[in-house]
């Protein structure tokens, strides 16, 4: 489909939210001297002023709720694409990707919520392969690290090894950095879901979720629960709590890709706490505080007290803290033959929020160039290799054999 002219490159929409600020003052940087036109959106004209002025961004500004179906299809008919970076996408998403998907646009966000992913996929995938629309989810640190750091391995593991490898654990060795209030109310809200629909519980359990209709089932995948030893790491693992989302939208780029990487193709992610005895203990303290927690929340009136207790939506960590983040993950992979290949991939600041900003600016830059159809895609499948070199060039990501 033709796309008429429009008046925006893109527009941010959330540019009021915690990440939507860091998000405004990066793009006001990154895209300092060139032609390219955006917009801010948001539901407060005061406060899009606010941050207009405060980030020294002198575009235009959009009053728009994420509620509002007309604001939100006037806004799409006059831009390119739009990032959102408005959460609980579960809560507040869904008028805007049914408005870029009529509008035929394209679509960047940073959720971590595969319940709501699962939903927009299978209500809007045949509509926007119609009008062009082209949607990825999960741009910010759920799930880009994970998924493009198995594309750089594959694509490393074929030039060295001549062959994809056909099972990958991904360890995360270190990392830094705060939540926000964004964040935990997208995993609050989540909880609510499986509270009033308990059939969820079976979904979010599925590594092959959002995989195409039809692909959803497959080998035992690994999923670290308990501690337990890796030989490829030298360590012992324990959960990684984003890996229910990563994970499944690793699966996603799979079997867009037609199962390139085998019909038995596995993919884990996990914390690396050391070896030995202390690593050991490490993994033991983790996985209990971790299933604690989760165990807790799950509970109606103790999740509701937790929330007076944790940040507030807008709040987060201090620019400080933002730039003292960092993270390392490390991704060991073998191939069908027994020869194995590790990859190291690194940010250089807060994963949640200094360097999720920045990744998502790159996803949205990246797709406006990308020549993939209408539907909803994943950051590897839209992106691929043009999206690695953005990350390294302008996201402050390394991406290496080690």
């Amino acid at each position: 489909m033709t796309r008429e002219p429009r008046t925006h490159d893109f527009v941010l929409f959330g540019a009021t939210s915690f990440v939507g600020q860091i998000l405004t003052r990066h793009l006001v940087e990154r895209h300092r001297g060139s032609d390219v036109t955006w917009a801010i959106a948001g539901r407060s004209a005061a406060k899009l002023a606010s941050v207009a002025a405060e980030a020294g961004a002198d575009v235009e500004q959009i009053v728009v709720d994420a509620d509002d179906a007309a604001g939100l299809a006037e806004m799409c008919a006059h831009t390119n694409l739009v990032i959102s970076t408005v959460g609980p996408y579960a809560l507040h998403g869904s008028k805007l990707v049914a408005a870029v998907v009529e509008a035929g646009i394209d679509y960047v966000d940073l959720t971590g919520e595969p319940q709501w992913m699962q939903r927009m996929i299978d209500r809007y995938q045949d509509r926007a392969v119609e009008t062009g629309a082209r949607i990825v989810h999960a741009c910010g640190f759920d799930s880009v690290p994970s998924d493009m750091g198995v594309w750089f391995l594959q694509r490393e593991a074929q030039e060295r090894l001549g062959a994809p490898c056909t099972s990958i654990s991904m360890a995360v060795a270190a990392a830094k950095g705060g939540a926000s209030g964004g964040t935990i109310a997208s995993m609050m809200n989540m909880m609510e879901e499986v509270s009033a629909d308990p059939s969820l519980r079976k979904m979010l359990g599925n590594p092959y979720a959002l995989a195409v209709r039809g692909d959803r089932e497959g080998p035992t995948q690994p999923n670290v629960t308990l501690p337990e030893y890796d030989d490829g790491h030298a360590t012992w693992l324990a959960p990684f709590v984003m890996a229910a989302t990563n994970t499944r939208v690793v699966f996603r780029t799979h079997s867009l890709l037609g199962h390139v990487w085998g019909d038995d193709f596995t993919y884990g992610e996990a914390m690396a706490m050391g070896d030995g005895v202390t690593g050991r203990a490490k993994a033991l303290a983790m996985s209990g505080g971790m299933g604690g927690l989760m165990g807790a929340a799950a509970i109606g009136p103790v999740r509701r007290t937790m929330a007076r207790f944790l940040p507030a939506a807008g709040e987060g960590p201090s620019p400080e803290a933002q730039q003292a983040g960092f993270y390392d993950l490390r991704f060991h992979g073998r191939t069908a033959a027994d020869d194995d290949l590790m990859v190291q991939v690194t940010g250089d600041s807060d994963p949640g929020y200094g360097s999720t900003s920045k990744i998502l600016a790159e996803a949205a830059t990246t797709l406006a160039s990308s020549e993939v159809a209408g539907g909803f895609w994943t950051p590897a499948t839209a992106l691929g290799d043009p999206f690695v070199d953005a990350l390294v060039e302008h996201a402050g990501l390394t991406f290496e054999v080690v």
